[in-house]
């Protein structure tokens, strides 16, 4: 610290906690809801302002986790399917969110695949499984981009502009499987499997979640990346993507905002969480 801490100011955050403020400082404090939440946010106005987008995405990202973790909880899931598994992001988080429970991340391209086996090697209810899902067996052509956008699908004029990385991309053939033909390898050893479903494909959820067949109505509930403004010349959109899982018996919980276009100030896509057909409440 370059200054004395004796000079810093204490700030009540609540009646359990004090925040140090140093001297020149303008960090807040801002109650969440009404005391018995307690739940307070601290933050730097000026910097909220001028780094708007990247302040929102923030608040997103952790409500987006805790709501996702506490859907867990609320449906008794005991196997997440996590597809799109990249570098473990999720499944990092179920664990330090306190999910015990098994993890299937699937992921096809191979540098991704080696990176998740060493993230899993020292948890055994963690398996990582090297292939994608789509709604028929086979092969085909990824287009890897440096960072998470990798797709089956060729990005968009709007991606290419919107994202530079969407423009460097390489190709490396994959193998596809269907979620139903590999449901009861995946469930092995489970005496009442309770899944649910984590989508993060770049465009290809839909596909994924017909792969699953009539799998679906044993789902607890799922998690998908829905576009408003698609990056991927193919991808649907929101409301085609509500209308198919509707239609399976799903519905939303809750949909929290993953990006924007700076210029335009559209939301791009989102993180969709539904409760799943399976789930039946408790009346009690």
């Amino acid at each position: 610290m370059d200054q004395d801490i004796a000079t810093w100011t204490p700030q009540r955050v609540d009646d359990d906690a004090w925040l140090l403020v140093r001297p020149g400082s303008r960090r807040r404090v801002r109650q969440l809801g009404p005391p018995e939440v307690e739940a307070s946010i601290v933050y730097q106005p000026r910097s909220a302002r001028t780094r708007q987008g990247r302040f929102e995405r923030a608040v997103a990202e952790f409500l987006g986790r805790e709501h996702s973790a506490w859907l867990l909880r609320a449906v008794g899931a005991n196997v997440v399917l996590d597809v799109g598994g990249n570098k473990g992001q999720y499944a990092k988080s179920l664990r330090r969110n306190g999910y015990t429970g098994r993890i299937v991340s699937f992921e096809p391209v191979a540098h991704l695949v080696e990176r998740l086996r060493e993230l899993s090697a020292d948890d055994p209810d963690w398996r990582v499984v090297d292939c994608a899902l789509g709604d028929e067996d086979g092969t085909a052509e990824i287009n890897m981009t440096p960072g998470p956008l990798s797709s089956l699908l060729p990005a968009s004029e709007f991606g290419r502009d919107w994202a530079e990385n969407l423009g460097k991309t390489t190709v490396e053939e994959i193998r596809i499987h269907r979620l139903a033909d590999l449901w009861d390898d995946v469930m092995a050893g489970l005496d009442e499997p309770r899944p649910f479903l984590k989508m993060d494909t770049q465009g290809y959820d839909l596909e994924t979640f017909r792969g699953a067949g009539d799998k679906v109505q044993q789902l607890l509930g799922l998690q998908s990346e829905v576009a408003m403004v698609p990056i991927y010349d193919g991808m649907p959109r929101l409301a085609e993507m509500l209308e198919v899982y509707e239609a399976a018996g799903f519905q939303t919980t809750g949909m929290f905002p993953v990006n924007r276009d700076r210029t335009t100030l559209r939301a791009i896509e989102f993180d969709l969480m539904m409760v799943g057909p399976a789930y039946v409440p408790d009346e009690a």
